[in-house]
């Protein structure tokens, strides 16, 4: 459990003109950013239940004045836990993610990954585990959310499992 830290400005971008909340946060009324806070908590978790990732008494809610994203829950196994984190993260306008998710059967918590320009799966698998050839542990690690492994950009954060 904890804090992961993303960047902002990356990822997929789920809320729209209408939710440029932290700009609007001056000028909008408390009741209506609740309401955007609101709005935006439930596209988050829309979109990870779209990426086929969920937990018992999944919740996500989201803070526009921190850009934070607080999940709760327990999810079945440490890898669902997450990519359901990483998930949350990887959105427009999210820059942490405040873990407080448990696990049914616990494992090694896996390290994240910022990807940077010039990085791809096979360099990244290369810092962690040595081996470019284990660049498919990335990739499956971060599926649904990676459809391919030439698909990543920078900022986006990925998971690196442990080493088996």
């Amino acid at each position: 459990m904890g804090i992961i830290s993303f960047i902002k400005e990356a990822g997929e971008k789920l809320f729209g003109a209408a939710a440029a909340p932290a700009e609007a946060a001056q000028t909008t009324p408390a009741a209506d950013l609740a309401d955007l806070n609101q709005k935006a908590g439930d596209a988050i978790a829309a979109y990870i239940r779209s990426q086929g990732l969920d937990a018992d008494n999944l919740g996500v809610t989201y803070d526009g004045a921190s850009h934070t994203v607080t999940v709760t829950g327990n999810a079945a196994d440490q890898a669902t836990k997450e990519k359901i984190l990483v998930a949350a993260g990887n959105v427009q306008n999210v820059d942490k993610v405040d873990d407080q998710m448990s696990v049914t059967n616990p494992a090694p918590e896996a390290q994240h990954h910022t990807v940077v320009s010039g990085d791809n799966l096979w360099k990244i698998a290369e810092k962690y585990y040595g081996s470019g050839a284990n660049n498919d542990v990335i990739f499956q690690a971060n599926t649904p959310m990676l459809k391919s492994p030439d698909k990543i950009y920078p900022g986006q954060v990925l998971v690196i499992p442990p080493v088996q």
